[in-house]
């Protein structure tokens, strides 16, 4: 089965691999390789929120978030959007704008000799409304899940007063919105607080959009919400198909912001970063998508669905806080795994001391709810 699944990320690796090699030598080869690794490090938090929303839709809609969904994640947001951006900020035709990707200043300079920006500063220029953008989505998801109520808490000291005042209509969009005007009035450079709001705004109007017409076509055959959990008779087809699909190339995209940008750390090349950030990671996060859907990994350990809240949490911070101050890659990869390992360790002992219980035994039964807020 392992095998079945991570087949074919495995065989792109190393065709991914070759043509980096065939590209630019040793080097070039060595930097898609630590690409791929950085990719699937941030981006194993991604890997199992889309598990959540992956195991709700049809064999169908799975298939083409697989297939064309990772055709939208490698030459969309891997090649694409980072030419999208120069196109915007200076002006140039697409093809002037990959040019001046491929030929940055000599000895990595930031500008050439005429005084215009590489590509790689224009990008880097460009983090502020991208972060605020990403980061607002994120925090968006991770607020409707924490003030959700939900039947299993993994923090249940801190998740169950949250549950209680998250009652409060619409408590998700005040507390994004305030975290949003702190961010843009003491963090943004100067000069780029009203970018920062108008990103941040967009941000939240687009999870708000996406997210409410996943959940208005997201109904079962008697016409009930049907957001509880997939069965084997009632998963999302059709139109509910299509906005959760969506959902996921969006959540895809805001998860991937970071490792863009963070990639230009280790080079500017977009042909390096395609084939590393694209071919090599996103295959992977696909592929442990997968895997955990088909072992039913986010059932057996409970909490791990919980983890990668946090992390998107603490992600959607981390990105407000970087919009005026540098962030080093490895902190931000590192919180994500922390916890993620730490939701697995406690399941792991959850199972252990509850071999037979569906729920926390210190807590009262609840009714069944969304544990994903998609």
């Amino acid at each position: 089965m392992v095998m079945r699944i991570f087949g074919a990320s495995f065989a792109v690796t190393v065709v991914a691999l070759v043509v980096a090699f065939l590209y630019g030598g040793p080097e070039a080869l060595l930097l898609a390789a630590i690409l791929g690794v950085l990719e699937v490090s941030l981006s194993f938090d991604n890997a199992v929120i889309n598990a959540t929303v992956l195991q709700r839709m049809s064999e169908f809609w799975q298939k083409i978030f697989l297939t064309i969904g990772i055709l939208i994640a490698v030459f969309g947001m891997r090649l694409v959007f980072p030419l999208a951006i120069v196109w915007a900020a200076s002006g140039l035709g697409p093809i002037e704008a990959l040019d001046l990707a491929l030929n940055p200043p000599a000895d990595g300079a930031a500008y050439f000799p005429d005084g215009s920006p590489s590509y790689e500063t224009l990008i880097t220029d460009a983090h502020p409304q991208i972060a605020a953008f990403g980061g607002m989505f994120l925090l968006m998801l991770f607020l409707g899940f924490l003030f959700e109520e939900k039947e299993i808490t993994w923090l249940s000291w801190l998740e169950r007063p949250l549950e209680r005042i998250g009652k409060l209509d619409q408590l998700a969009v005040v507390v994004a919105s305030g975290i949003l005007v702190l961010t843009a009035a003491f963090i943004a450079p100067d000069g780029k607080s009203s970018t920062v709001l108008i990103a941040g705004i967009l941000g939240m109007i687009t999870y708000i959009l996406v997210n409410g017409l996943g959940e208005l076509f997201n109904v079962d055959e008697d016409g009930e919400s049907a957001s509880n959990g997939p069965t084997d008779l009632a998963k999302a087809t059709g139109k509910a198909g299509f906005f959760l699909f969506l959902y996921l190339e969006v959540l895809d995209a805001s998860f991937s912001f970071d490792g863009v940008i963070g990639a230009f750390a280790v080079t500017s090349d977009p042909i390096i970063i395609a084939l590393g950030l694209g071919f090599i990671g996103a295959m992977f996060v696909r592929s442990i998508t997968v895997y955990l859907v088909r072992k039913g990994t986010l059932a057996e350990y409970v909490y791990l669905e919980h983890g990668a809240h946090w992390a998107i949490g603490a992600l959607a911070l981390i990105l407000f806080y970087s919009i005026g101050h540098h962030v080093s890659e490895i902190v931000t990869g590192l919180t994500g795994v922390f916890l993620i390992l730490a939701a697995l360790v406690t399941s792991i002992i959850r199972n252990k001391n509850n071999p037979d219980d569906g729920t926390d035994a210190d807590e009262d039964p609840q009714p069944e709810t969304v544990a994903v807020n998609a």
